[in-house]
């Protein structure tokens, strides 16, 4: 369904309410299923269960408004009938005219396909927030393929999006680190692979602390040091951060991710542990110490029963907690940034924190404290329901992991075509690879749990991204051989065969999918999306001539290749997945 169809029927629509008294924003569309012609249906319930006017019931009086507003957009172009039957106004479109309409809207947009306009307030996204001193890991994943994926998403669906990354540089992990390093390993440098090199030292560290008393009094010692602001220690640790950092960048740079604003725990410790003084003083926390922590009884304040529980903002040793540092967080956000939301994605085991935030806030007197969402997520496991850990021997790098794949896909293409170019096979596995991690990730709804398995990631025939980019590269195919300029017009003057008309009422809903997802915040619905097309697409490959077409259905088929080709790409392209022209 095309936007500027829509958006004209629903500006009709609402100067029609606006004349009539009734509320405007009520109607929405919807498809109506194939059968010989495409339409659109508008129920008209909502509308008229909104009319003050009760003289007639609902369903009479939305089969009365369907009349009325039959006659105002008859003569609105493109469509070949309007009706107005049981409550629906329904529009339809001759068939030519749409898969025309259709074929020449996606060869004009191209990559633009499917997007919007980016319009209104930013939107701030938080995502990956790792620890630094820490090895990436495939546990972290999850994480940072579906916060870039809902980036990608939302910038498409028209908001303006600023791609935040939170990380934790300080606390006994880096401690912990710095110490060991500062003891066995001084004067050492990383090499190129830092996030190996980085992440065997912290379970080196993690090892010693947890075996051997002495060193857990040299940590605690450290830590006295850090807290007193020891200026040998800090050098240390912005030095070994930086470390991380690179460590981190190099993995995003694989993944294909990157972040406009960066922050660190560090930002916000002291300004955490000032603003819960406030909080005390303003008698909305509770100071227990020294015996009890720092809390907020929300529950008791609020009048609720279980559902907020007990926030606790502070230790009993006066140390800072996570909800110490991340509510001056959320307010530095807001006041850096004109947010219309704030997403964080975070592990679903968090919900009760990020709850418990939000209500904080809105208490403290926030108006956008209700501009803060949660976008929970499940983990990843590996075969077996091996959950990740950089604990212990499950951990598996994230550099390695791709490392991996792309061996792994460099078989398979070499297997498929041994006659390409050294440097495109390489080339083509690295994008196999990367599609191969992430489509599982995204696939799947973001609250239920990903087991990655190799098997099913690179397979070729089932719901993969392998099998998604083998779809391109068919289109691909046929265009190269073509030969030709393909140009932005498409006409259908022969008779659409039934994968042809599948095909196209596929590719034509992309732009509403995406509008779906975003509103929801669901990358699955495009991961399934991408799979469907590509099944439509082979469907229509395997049973309808394009090269060899006669007449006019030659090329009209030609440009509804391309056409699909377009339209699976930029599916992925949402995904964070590029697709190979060659396999």
């Amino acid at each position: 369904m095309f936007y500027d169809v829509k958006d004209q029927l629903t500006q009709l629509i609402d100067r029609f309410c606006n004349s009539r008294g009734l509320p405007v924003g009520k109607v929405e569309f919807r498809s109506i299923p194939f059968s010989g012609e495409w339409g659109i249906a508008a129920p008209l319930f909502p509308l008229a269960a909104a009319d003050p006017d009760k003289t007639l019931p609902v369903p009479k009086k939305a089969q009365a408004l369907a009349e009325v507003l039959k006659d105002q957009v008859a003569d609105l172009p493109g469509f070949s009938r309007v009706e107005a039957v049981r409550g629906y106004l329904n529009l339809y479109f001759e068939p030519r005219q749409y898969a025309e309409r259709v074929v020449s809207a996606v060869l004009k947009a191209g990559e633009a396909f499917g997007t919007r306009e980016k319009q209104g307030k930013q939107v701030m996204v938080e995502y990956s927030n790792p620890n630094t001193h820490k090895p990436l890991h495939v546990g972290h994943l999850r994480n940072v393929i579906l916060g870039g994926s809902v980036c990608n998403i939302l910038e498409a669906s028209g908001k303006k999006v600023i791609r935040a990354n939170y990380i934790g540089d300080i606390g006994l992990h880096v401690i912990k680190w710095m110490c060991n390093y500062e003891t066995f390993h001084q004067g050492e440098q990383p090499g190129k692979d830092i996030m190996r090199w980085m992440a065997d030292l912290y379970a080196e560290s993690d090892r010693r602390f947890a075996d051997d008393p002495d060193f857990q009094a040299q940590v605690r010692a450290y830590f006295g040091r850090w807290d007193a602001g020891d200026a040998q220690i800090h050098a240390l640790w912005e030095k070994t951060r930086g470390w991380s950092m690179q460590g981190f960048q190099q993995v995003y740079e694989l993944l294909g991710e990157h972040f406009d604003r960066i922050y660190f725990e560090s930002d916000v410790e002291e300004s955490g542990k000032v603003l819960v003084e406030g909080l005390i003083q303003s008698g909305l926390a509770e100071d227990g110490r020294p015996e009890n922590p720092v809390i907020i009884d929300l529950d008791k304040k609020l009048g609720t029963k279980e559902e907020y529980r007990v926030a606790v903002i502070l230790r009993s040793d006066g140390t800072s907690l996570y909800a110490t540092k991340e509510i001056p967080l959320a307010i530095m956000k807001f006041e850096e940034y004109d947010l219309d939301q704030s997403i964080y994605v975070i592990d679903v085991r968090q919900s009760l924190h990020m709850k418990q935030m939000s209500k904080v806030l809105e208490l403290m007197g926030y108006p956008w404290a209700g501009k803060i969402r949660h976008l929970a997520y499940e983990i990843v496991n590996l075969p077996g329901n091996v959950t990740m850990s950089s604990r212990d021997g499950t951990v598996v790098l994230l550099d390695d992991l791709i490392r991996e794949a792309t061996q792994r896909a460099l078989e398979v293409v070499r297997e498929k075509n041994p006659s390409l170019d050294p440097e495109v096979m390489q080339d083509v596995a690295e994008k196999v690879a990367l599609g191969a991690i992430k489509y599982p990730m995204v696939a799947r709804e973001n609250t239920k749990i990903v087991t990655f398995d190799w098997d099913s990631a690179l397979d070729f025939n089932g719901q993969s991204a392998p099998y998604i980019q083998y779809a391109v590269v068919r289109a691909n195919s046929i265009l190269r051989r073509f030969n030709q300029p393909v140009p932005s017009e498409a006409a259908f003057g022969h008779e659409m065969l039934p994968v042809e008309v599948n095909l196209i009422e596929k590719i034509s809903q992309l732009p509403d999918v995406i509008l779906k997802a975003a509103a929801e915040f669901k990358p699955s619905l495009i991961a399934t999306y991408a799979f469907e097309l590509a099944q439509v697409f082979n469907d229509f490959y395997t049973q309808c001539p394009v090269l060899s077409a006669e007449g006019s259905a030659r090329l009209s088929r030609v440009l509804l290749v391309k056409a699909a080709k377009i339209a699976l790409e930029n599916g992925l392209s949402t995904l964070g997945i590029q697709s190979p022209q060659v396999m």
